[in-house]
């Protein structure tokens, strides 16, 4: 007996405003606010190129770099956010929800090579310092700290999503960034010491170095099929194998299609049973899967219990209580 049902009615898991899974709340944001984001930005790289050339401060202008990858970055997940939206179709019967995923994979990894470039620049001017105009540092940064501040702020709600997250640490950092040019500025005036600057600059390339590489190794787990991080095959094979009727559950596959959207297939050994007591079995455990594991697309084959296996991947038995 081999039974093969497939599960695309999301049970249990709700796509209105603030959708949940898995007792987490993950609160939608709407794309006009990645709009504003990048016009706002656009208006602060112009603000720093100016305020570093006439202050003549390395890490104004790495800063305004750093600021500049946000306005492609913003546009490629607001494009992202609109493809996610998009229902499933012939082509991608899994829907879009990977688009943001690979939006934040390329974003991360455009800043990796950014950060290594902005590194070399302030490494450069560490051995030849120039003197620097500390009040245009100062004053240009506590502008650029409003806007990065407002756009962090209007983000945080959007934190649950893997490629709204890469810009929310972005801008974050983008915000640690300005306090720090502007404590720079301070005791720059205070004491002379010009090497300050271009420190500044190769601490912020090493900061975008730093948020970029958990992007990006998260991102690429994810579109190279890796299990969500926040689950265990070993639980979910338990999980089934403790649901009656359930003898042995192999082949078991988790993985993520990205913004929290979770799929699960698996085999399960059942003895001879009527076809009526199958398609109980078959709602037992996607009810499992959706409720505990906040899986909401399950592909279940059953097998008759006694055959020889043919994976060599055979879930242990239930642990003991």
């Amino acid at each position: 007996m081999a039974a093969h049902s497939h599960d695309h009615s999301h049970a249990g898991h709700l796509h209105s405003a603030g959708h949940t899974h898995a007792g987490h709340a993950h609160p939608t944001l709407r794309p006009a606010v990645l709009g504003w984001a990048m016009v706002a930005t656009l208006g602060l790289v112009l603000a720093e190129v100016f305020g570093g050339i006439l202050g003549r401060s390395v890490a104004l202008l790495n800063d305004a770099v750093h600021n500049l990858s946000d306005i492609p970055a913003l546009g490629i997940s607001y494009l992202a956010m609109r493809w996610a939206e998009r229902p499933a179709d012939t082509e991608k019967t899994y829907g879009y929800h990977r688009a943001g995923t690979l939006a934040a994979y390329t974003n991360a990894f455009v800043l990796v090579l950014l950060s290594l470039w902005l590194g070399y620049e302030a490494s450069e001017r560490l051995r030849s310092p120039v003197e620097v105009v500390e009040s245009w540092m100062i004053w240009t940064s506590v502008a650029a700290l409003a806007v990065n501040g407002g756009i962090t702020l209007a983000l945080v709600r959007g934190r649950g999503d893997l490629n709204l997250r890469s810009i929310l640490i972005h801008n974050f950092g983008d915000a640690l960034s300005n306090i720090a040019i502007i404590a720079g500025a301070l005791i720059i005036h205070a004491t002379g010491a010009r090497w300050i600057d271009p420190l500044l600059g190769l601490a912020i390339g090493l900061l975008v170095l730093w948020s970029s590489i958990g992007i990006l190794r998260e991102s690429s787990h994810i579109l190279l099929e890796g299990r969500p991080l926040d689950l265990r095959v070993e639980d979910v094979a338990r999980a089934m194998l403790k649901i009656e009727g359930v003898q042995e559950v192999h082949d078991v596959h988790l993985w993520s299609l990205g913004g929290g959207h979770h799929a699960l297939s698996l085999h399960a050994r059942v003895p001879d049973m009527h076809l009526d007591e199958c398609e109980r079995l078959l709602a037992s455990i996607k009810q499992v899967a959706s409720k505990e594991f906040g899986v909401e697309h399950t592909t279940v084959q059953l097998e008759r219990a006694g055959l020889p296996a043919q994976s060599g991947y055979v879930m242990p038995e239930p642990a003991k209580n």
